[in-house]
């Protein structure tokens, strides 16, 4: 596996800058638009907190590799992680599957996934819709989309407006690519001529590429009643650059790379594919899956709290 391949997520056919671009004129008509979730003012105390997202082209390695129940927690993962982003928890959770053709087995294995991540979150899945669209979607597709809504006392939401120079930034470890970059990863695969079952430590590459988003709810929900957190960022598409979604005006973040525990799978496929730093940390989390901002007099007792944290920067002014 020496051969090593120019490859960028532009060439990939997935432009970042399309994405920030269209986020951009959004904001025009919309202001509220652009966080981890969207706030809906809930009587005199609360927010109701809502948020959707998918799981993207990993579909189709986590089809290939037959690992259906996992696709359910990545749907449900990927949405509550950026729930829990302002403080909020999750109350309940609605599903959309679409396909060519329903497998009603695969399709039950999907649920399935999607039932027990939600209840390892401490919500529930309400409903959802299943659509069939023949002609639409290959018949051996489908595509997932998940909806997540959650509530938090206005009094306990995080929302890093009293973020400062120092504030450190502590890391979780992802378990592995979660499910953004995948564009990337598949182009790297095809070429290389790599499979699913080529081996890599031990492993296969189909067992590393689609092990499941980490669930990061429950020790989240329960860092909070300890320490005063000051903002967290879900690090999913765009890599490092969510830090910056949830920082005010005149602060920026110091993260170096070094700092980021990577797994080997993460660099090797950032080898294979020729791709810089740079660009490797803005497509991937490259180990970082979520991170966590305190004042340095609670960094003590934030890693008690997440045994598996570490310090992946600080903040700094512009």
């Amino acid at each position: 596996m020496s051969k090593t391949i120019a490859s960028t997520y532009a060439s990939s056919g997935v432009s970042i800058e399309a994405g920030e671009n269209l986020v951009s004129l959004l904001k025009k008509d919309n202001p509220h638009i652009g966080g981890f979730a969207g706030l809906y003012p809930y009587g005199p105390d609360r927010y109701l907190v809502a948020c959707t997202d998918g799981v993207g082209t990993k579909l189709e390695l986590s089809i290939a590799a037959g690992r259906f129940e996992a696709l359910g927690q990545d749907l449900v993962a990927m949405s509550v992680n950026d729930l829990i982003v302002c403080g909020a928890r999750p109350l309940f959770f609605l599903d959309y599957y679409a396909c060519g053709k329903l497998d009603v087995e695969v399709a039950h294995r999907v649920v399935r996934g999607i039932q027990d991540a939600c209840r390892r979150s401490g919500c529930l899945l309400l409903g959802g819709e299943t659509a069939e669209m023949p002609g639409f979607y290959d018949e051996k597709k489908f595509d997932l989309a998940g909806f997540a809504v959650g509530e938090v006392e206005k009094t306990k939401l995080v929302d890093g407006k009293s973020l400062c120079e120092g504030d450190v930034i502590l890391g979780l470890p992802s378990s592995g690519f979660h499910a953004n970059g995948f564009s990337l990863v598949r182009k790297i695969l095809r070429d290389r001529n790599e499979s699913l079952q080529s081996a890599f430590e031990g492993s296969t590459l189909g067992d590393l590429l689609t092990e499941p988003t980490r669930l990061y709810v429950n020790e989240i929900l329960a860092l909070q009643t300890r320490v005063r957190v000051k903002a967290m960022s879900h690090i999913t598409g765009g890599g490092l650059t969510n830090l910056s979604r949830v920082l005010p005006e005149g602060l920026t973040y110091d993260v170096p790379f070094a700092n980021i525990p990577t797994p080997s799978v993460m660099k090797a496929f950032q080898t294979w594919g020729g791709i810089p730093d740079e660009e490797a940390y803005t497509v991937w989390n490259m180990g970082m899956g979520y991170a966590v901002m305190v004042a340095p007099h609670d960094v003590a007792a934030a890693r008690e709290a997440l045994p598996d944290a570490f310090v992946a920067g600080t903040l700094r002014k512009v």
